[in-house]
């Protein structure tokens, strides 16, 4: 869109050079022909009349020579007005340009709902934001830095710029009509601080904070995050991991990647494959093997409890989850099975 609106300013400044020129040429053959002037003076007159300086003529004009004047003064205000208009209006495109880009990047933000905030775009709230457009998830991204925000804003990627401790900012995001919020700000007292406000404006909404010193988690959690993490001692464990198990990690990682042959794992609401409300139904009598090449490696309860390769005759009840694995093709066949998208 910035493009766009650049080259629509070049244009109208392309525009009004050419009316300028046209009117100068227009003006030196007039007096050249119709005065008699010489090409110096021709010039001359022109342009004293289109600046209106109001210097004196070359020399007396006769009654067709005032006429044409008179014709070249009102075409000559129009036209140099128009193309100080426009001039203005390309230098102060920068500010026009930033005011349009907000607006309407806060348009796509006021339409969005269940969706989700990152607050800080570093290390860990790039590789969050890239996962998520790996999954087609809206998010918005909170940053305090403004190159940042300049550097990497694009369609797909909506920022807000302002201090994700503000509750003015939270609100700017969309913060009441989000389903969650991710806190990847490098101090963990400023954590603290977003956890705790997100969650007095939006009770229901799941948390997830970073966390540098293993002491902050009991306090992240106090303040209502829901999960902690800690990239210091998941990156330690990830490098210890490759020495003792290296083929069973690379196996794990393999799960959530994206990718024609590659393997896919997904996290599914009970509620969204069929009403558990009306008639409680099983692993089995879902067969979803059967219908999309998925299979359920695992069962979350609506109270949290984790079930590891359930088995086909578990009851899947109301608010549960169920945990598939399968290639994306079959992913995306059990999503249009079940409108799931």
């Amino acid at each position: 869109m910035q493009d766009s609106i650049i080259r629509f300013f070049r244009t109208k400044i392309y525009t009004a050079l050419i009316l300028l020129a046209l009117v100068l040429l227009f003006g030196v053959l007039g007096f050249r022909i119709i005065s008699g002037y010489s090409w110096i003076d021709s010039l001359y007159m022109t342009v004293i009349t289109i600046t209106t300086v109001g210097f004196g003529e070359v020399q007396p004009l006769d009654d067709a020579s005032k006429i044409f004047t008179v014709l070249l003064i009102l075409f000559s205000v129009i036209i140099v007005g128009y193309a100080l208009t426009v001039i203005t209006e390309y230098i102060l495109s920068g500010n026009k340009l930033d005011q349009l880009k907000q607006k309407n990047m806060q348009k796509k933000i006021d339409d969005l709902k269940n969706h989700i905030i990152i607050c800080g775009y570093g290390r860990n709230g790039k590789q969050a934001a890239k996962k998520l457009l790996d999954y087609k998830k809206s998010f918005i991204i909170i940053e305090y830095n403004k190159e940042i925000i300049e550097k990497y804003q694009s369609d797909d990627i909506l920022f807000v710029y302002g201090n994700a401790n503000e509750d003015k900012v939270l609100l700017e995001a969309g913060i009441e009509r989000a389903s969650t919020l991710i806190s990847a700000l490098p101090d963990d007292a400023d954590n603290l601080f977003v956890v705790l406000s997100a969650r007095q404006i939006n009770k229901e909404m799941t948390i997830i904070s970073r966390a540098a010193q293993e002491t902050s988690c009991d306090k992240l959690k106090l303040a209502g995050a829901n999960n902690v993490i800690l990239p210091d001692q998941i990156g330690g464990d990830h490098m210890a991991s490759l020495v003792v198990v290296p083929d069973l990690l690379e196996f794990i990682q393999n799960l959530s990647v994206i990718g024609e042959r590659n393997i896919n794992i997904e996290e599914i609401h009970v509620n969204k494959l069929y009403d558990p409300t009306t008639n409680i139904k099983t692993i089995r009598d879902l067969d979803l093997r059967n219908k999309s090449g998925c299979t359920v490696i695992g069962y979350k309860a609506s109270n949290g409890d984790y079930l590891v390769n359930p088995e086909s005759d578990i009851k899947l009840m109301p608010d549960s989850k169920v945990i598939v694995l399968g290639r994306p093709e079959q992913i995306h066949k059990l999503n249009a099975l079940f409108n799931l998208d």
